[in-house]
């Protein structure tokens, strides 16, 4: 099993730069929270926006037993918001974003992220 983690979030496309290991990911979209690119961290999600697009993350795939994560937060990506398709498959992996607040909150929230804005 192979996830993903990244402490760097990107405000610009990064053009010409290798990666050894990981990729480069734009066009995610968060629902049920906002990214504080300061902190590096969800946090609640401003009033009245339901979905924000995330900067451009490093994503570094990692082998499970090697992953050892604090105050995070494993959050599912769908492919569209609707989080499942016609065959009840929509579930792509799952992500760990780092956070301040409680996971009970963000399962509450209906934390997850989305391939596809719709």
């Amino acid at each position: 099993r192979v996830l993903f983690r990244s402490k760097q979030w990107y405000q610009r496309r990064v053009r010409g730069e290798k990666l050894h290991s990981g990729c480069y990911v734009e066009g995610l979209y968060l629902e049920g929270g906002s990214w504080d690119t300061e902190a590096s961290c969800l946090r609640r999600s401003k009033p009245k926006v339901l979905v924000e697009e995330l900067p451009i993350l490093k994503v570094i795939p990692i082998e499970a037993h090697r992953l050892k994560l604090q105050n995070t937060f494993r959050t599912p990506v769908y492919t569209t918001s609707e989080r499942r398709n016609a065959m009840g498959v929509g579930l792509v992996f799952e992500a760990d974003l780092s956070t301040k607040e409680h996971n009970s909150h963000w399962v509450l929230q209906g934390a997850a992220l989305m391939l596809n804005a719709d």
